[in-house]
């Protein structure tokens, strides 16, 4: 009897150790410091410590300039890496006892562009075709030109767009990734102003049977 409630015990102490592993503020601060070269493992859990005591969590990262951790809850976080860089990070569940890990890395020089990768959450990194449903292109950020306007500047405004840089987000209240059409902002103004009439509204993904599809 005394051997079946001990090994009881342990299975408990295994699953409660496991479901806190798969929360945003463990896989965190146990990220390897190789995903995070500019927090150190220190900053990290300074981050989590300046939160839990109601304190702006900003720290001197390993460049020496300032970092900022502006959100953190049990599924997503938030960190202002640079004035011109932010990463993200939300736990995403595959079924009853798995989750998935979803980052991103994002740059404005200016225009903004995004970086998405996937990792178990113990960080061993995952192919992302299994849990994301294609990438937006170019085509599905522009409308066709309606009949009202001249097909050749349409077509112009169009040429003038030859790189594709879309800002990714990820909701801290639900689960959807949303792509913003940012080639606009490293187009010449004049450029730009005559592609926006054209551009669609963000485009957002849904996580659905595993994996981000289209909304």
């Amino acid at each position: 009897m005394m051997k079946k409630l001990s090994a009881l015990i342990c299975l408990s102490f295994i699953c409660l150790v496991s479901l806190q592993a798969q929360d945003a503020k463990t896989c965190f601060k146990n990220m390897p410091d190789s995903l995070s070269p500019i927090l150190t493992s220190v900053n990290r859990a300074d981050f989590i410590d300046f939160l839990d005591s109601k304190m702006k969590a900003e720290v001197t990262n390993s460049f020496g300039s300032k970092s900022e951790m502006t959100e953190l809850s049990s599924d997503y976080a938030h960190v202002k890496m640079t004035p011109q860089s932010t990463w993200q990070m939300k736990l995403l569940s595959v079924n009853d006892s798995t989750k998935v890990i979803c980052t991103i890395s994002t740059v404005c020089a200016p225009a903004c562009d995004s970086h998405i990768n996937f990792y178990t959450t113990d960080w061993k990194e995952l192919p992302a075709a299994p849990y994301l449903s294609g990438l937006p292109v170019l085509t599905d950020f522009i409308v066709e030109a309606p009949d009202s306007v001249d097909i050749y500047e349409y077509q112009e405004a169009c040429r003038k767009a030859d790189m594709l840089l879309m800002k990714a987000d990820l909701s801290s209240k639900d689960a959807t990734l949303t792509f913003t059409f940012t080639t606009l902002d490293y187009m010449e103004k004049e450029a730009a102003d005559k592609l926006k009439p054209f551009i669609r509204r963000p485009i957002t993904y849904v996580w659905k049977e595993e994996k981000f599809i289209l909304l």
